[in-house]
């Protein structure tokens, strides 16, 4: 068995020494921009060159290609291009925890008007603010699934109202549910911190514009840390400006790293973090990658397949 390990970033050897490990009985190889690739069954890679892309579609015994995170989109972009064999991403591979702890400071922080105390503190000011009660402040968390959930789990451990929201139905317990479009504004209008952990597809693309944002309640705040371009940028500065969003708490851009002139870096009201809130933990991906490639190859179905037709 031949597996091709890449990554965008040039960052593989400890990968490759991971795979190597757990997989003895495999080969492990890797590729370098104009290189002629040898066959190979299976693929585990990140932001992968187009050339690379190239020479997979012409393989005929490629079985799968696995993803080294959650996000697909980048991949998904190549659209015909990409070989039509299944794509797996990972699953949770250590994610969960760290995005529920990110989100759980952010919203803390707001619940708590750490941010106001920054700011106090900054100017020598010494003045305690009345504190807000936990049901006057409901968590809407957008995209239940395997990152989601941990986030849901957390808000609810602390005490807050939680609303859930997905493109399908789901049944959770102590969580106000809504699914689809049709469901959207009266999940939005029931929501004081919003929380996006939604795909990056078609259908959700600046899905959250100055309408939808606009129907948040007045003085919301705002958590994303799925994809910027979910976010209409110039949208959310022009709710911030007008206080009808009191700040936001960013991980994710359009454009990455956010360019040094964007209006976001001299916004005080918004927080700025590069794209960390939940890091692939790479024992776990490696574990987790090299049990599905011995389920495929006893024949067994695997999860965590991406139907690209939904666009996860």
């Amino acid at each position: 068995m031949r597996i091709l390990l890449y990554r965008g970033d040039g960052v593989i050897e400890p990968w490759m020494r991971e795979f190597a490990s757990i997989m003895p009985q495999a080969e492990t190889v890797a590729w370098k921009e104009g290189e002629v690739l040898a066959p190979c069954d299976y693929v585990i890679l990140w932001n992968p060159a187009p050339a690379l892309l190239e020479q997979l579609s012409l393989q005929s015994q490629l079985k799968a290609i696995f993803l080294m995170g959650a996000g697909v989109d980048a991949l998904l972009k190549f659209g015909e291009a990409l070989p039509q064999v299944p794509l797996v991403r990972l699953g949770d591979a250590g994610m969960g925890v760290q995005m529920a702890e990110y989100v759980a400071h952010a919203v803390l922080r707001y619940f708590r008007r750490f941010d106001e105390y920054e700011q106090q503190a900054r100017h020598g000011a010494w003045h305690p603010l009345p504190q807000i009660a936990k049901e006057d402040f409901p968590i809407g968390v957008m995209g239940l699934g395997r990152l989601g959930m941990p986030v849901v789990e957390a808000m609810r451990h602390f005490g807050f109202p939680v609303l859930g929201w997905s493109r399908t139905p789901k049944s959770i317990p102590g969580v106000e549910t809504y699914a689809g479009m049709e469901q959207l504004e009266p999940f939005l209008r029931g929501t004081r911190v919003l929380v996006c952990l939604l795909p990056l597809t078609a259908e959700t693309a600046n899905l959250l514009d100055r309408h939808n944002l606009g129907k948040l309640q007045p003085g919301a705040y705002l958590i994303n840390v799925s994809r910027g371009a979910i976010i209409a940028e110039p949208d959310l500065m022009t709710l911030i400006r007008s206080g009808h969003i009191a700040g936001a708490t960013l991980d994710v851009f359009r454009h990455e790293p956010l360019p040094a002139p964007h209006p976001f870096w001299n916004e005080p009201r918004i927080s700025i973090t590069p794209h960390i809130s939940a890091l692939t933990v790479r024992p776990d991906a490696v574990h987790q990658i090299a049990e599905k490639i011995a389920a495929l190859e006893n024949g067994q179905p695997v999860g965590d397949v991406v139907d690209r037709t939904i666009g996860y």
